[in-house]
């Protein structure tokens, strides 16, 4: 299997020449969970002068840039995802003002800045959704949602059988203007975030208006939230089994003229934008989002949703590359997300409790039980430096470097993310990936805030603090950032070469002069040695047996100190 980006080509002088690879296609980016990272101001919400403070952390760790969680005005009943105002910063975040600070900020150290899209649903605090539930069926107002009629005689069913991401109804019924039931709304995930129409020419402007607001104001690009949802099946047909999964709310023909036109507002800037799609479809799907002409990148999640095993990783990442020739864009990596639980206790789970989920997504990342640490800790580590090994561009969540493993214990009064309301109890949700994170432990929320945080942390943080890490050579964190160097010095242009280790259980692939070995089984293996000098090992490696759950790093040659 190999794999080499496609490079630009422009013509000087009537010549073609190679470019090389735009900063976006080997970029490793840090994504901020803008509540949980750090607080300037004691409200214990983290916020952008908080972010703004660390930024040293995040230079020094290695990364190329920032991604932000949304930190527009929102209600907050889904972490942000249901938006009020796509054109400005909450003020619990800073305002506008802590915006550019941190902008000015970032850029200072070469760093990009990249704001997530929201553009499947808004808040129904959002202007426009107000206006629609004051506005009568049929009205213009509410020809930006998917508003429709109920079923039966009075109206009373839902238009269909369609049942939310999050657990219960697709729909939620609203009054008539004399107070008797009237229409009802869909939304895909929770009923504070109503869908919107893309057919509705007033809601694909708006969205013009949005990329270039903040392309203007000098971002770098744009994560774009469930990137592949925004068209719905035409009709909204019923499901054949209302509790499976729902083809006919993802992965619409329609949502490729979207791209196509946002990759053209971002091409006819001067420098080089990305836009980075979100999308949960199999790894053959998932590159016809990087067409020519559309996204820059996508995320390839088949990697994340494996276990930790040899064969599955290896068809995950056989099986995502080889449609990448016929494409334009670049793949994007990751190991963890605020949506899912995070890979120390997700690779160190041993006695994992049932689940109950109409999420597929949620039952492959969102297992909950007894968790070995030290297991847990060694295989992220090793499937970390596997990732970052890989051609593309990587994404680190933040506190990944830390090792941190999911908070699985937190109060259930002290829950919020809707899945854990809107199942009733059933499914935990994504709180335990979203604690606010462990800077220092001898000061107040392990130095965070100076106030209460907005979600309870564990103890425990005390053992994971940035602090601690930093004066630890064999931490965690000190392991992330000697990867980031190293892996600069890795030629991107290069193919990947699967390499034959005699062993089922170990993977080895190349990349011109550099070799990475993951062990997944029990036993060491033995490095060849004409597989060249170690650059750096999860776990030391003693006379070349690399040990299990371990990745190892090298080089045919060494390289120039």
């Amino acid at each position: 299997m190999t794999f080499s980006p496609a490079l630009p080509r422009t013509t000087t002088n009537g010549a073609v020449t190679v470019e090389s690879p735009q900063w976006w296609r080997s970029s490793v980016i840090y994504q901020l969970y803008v509540r949980s990272f750090a607080d300037s101001d004691g409200d214990g919400i983290g916020d952008l002068d908080g972010i703004t403070a660390h930024l040293d952390h995040l230079a020094s760790l290695g990364v190329d840039g920032l991604w932000l969680n949304p930190c527009y005005p929102s209600p907050n009943r889904d972490g942000g995802y249901d938006v009020s105002d796509y054109l400005t910063i909450d003020s619990r975040y800073g305002g506008m003002p802590a915006f550019q600070r941190l902008l000015k900020a970032a850029h200072d150290r070469g760093l990009k800045l990249l704001l997530d899209l929201v553009p499947n649903h808004c808040s129904d605090q959002h202007e426009w959704f107000i206006q629609a539930l004051q506005a009568k069926p049929g009205s213009p107002q509410r020809d930006r949602f998917l508003f429709a009629d109920g079923r039966g005689p009075d109206g009373s069913e839902p238009p269909n059988n369609w049942r939310s991401t999050f657990g219960g109804p697709a729909w939620t019924q609203v009054a008539a203007q004399d107070g008797a039931p009237g229409q009802w709304y869909l939304h895909s995930f929770d009923t504070s975030q109503p869908d919107f129409n893309w057919e509705n020419h007033e809601v694909v402007e708006m969205f013009d208006d949005v990329l270039r607001t903040w392309f203007d104001r000098g971002i770098d690009g744009f994560r774009i939230d469930v990137a592949y949802a925004m068209v719905k099946a035409a009709g909204l047909p019923d499901l054949a089994d209302p509790d499976a999964e729902n083809p006919h709310l993802w992965n619409q023909p329609g949502v490729h003229d979207i791209f196509s036109r946002w990759r053209a507002i971002a091409d006819s800037y001067d420098r080089e934008l990305t836009l980075l799609g979100e999308v949960w479809l199999s790894p053959t799907e998932v590159a016809d989002y990087i067409r020519e002409g559309e996204l820059k990148q996508v995320f390839y999640f088949d990697l994340l949703q494996q276990p930790f095993d040899a064969a599955a990783f290896r068809q995950s990442i056989a099986e995502s590359l080889a449609g990448l020739d016929r494409v334009e864009g670049s793949p994007a990596w990751a190991l963890n997300s605020h949506d899912v639980h995070r890979a120390v206790t997700r690779y160190g789970l041993i006695a994992p409790e049932p689940i109950i989920s109409a999420d597929a997504n949620a039952l492959r990342t969102r297992a909950r039980g007894e968790v070995d640490l030290q297991l847990g800790v060694a295989r992220a580590t090793a499937a970390a430096l596997l990732m970052l090994a890989l051609p593309g561009s990587v994404y680190l969540y933040q506190g990944e470097e830390l090792g941190l493993p999911e908070v699985q214990d937190l109060p259930d009064e002290a829950r919020q993310d809707p899945i854990w309301l809107r199942s009733h109890g059933t499914e935990h949700g994504r709180d335990g990936s979203r604690v606010p994170l462990p800077w220092a432990a001898g000061q107040p929320a392990f130095g965070f805030s100076s106030g209460s945080t907005w979600l309870a942390q564990p103890d425990w943080f005390a053992n994971f603090t940035v602090e601690q890490q930093q004066a630890d050579e064999q931490s965690v964190l000190a392991l992330y950032r000697k990867a980031l160097r190293v892996r600069r010095s890795i030629d991107q242009a290069n193919t990947l070469d699967w390499l034959d280790t005699g062993r089922a259980d170990v993977l080895a692939f190349r990349r011109g002069d550099f070799i990475n070995v993951t062990v997944f089984g029990g036993a060491p293996f033995a490095v060849p040695a004409d597989w060249g000098t170690e650059a750096l090992c999860s776990q030391p490696l003693v006379d070349r047996q690399l040990p299990a759950d371990t990745s190892g790093w090298f080089r045919r040659f060494p390289s120039p100190s």
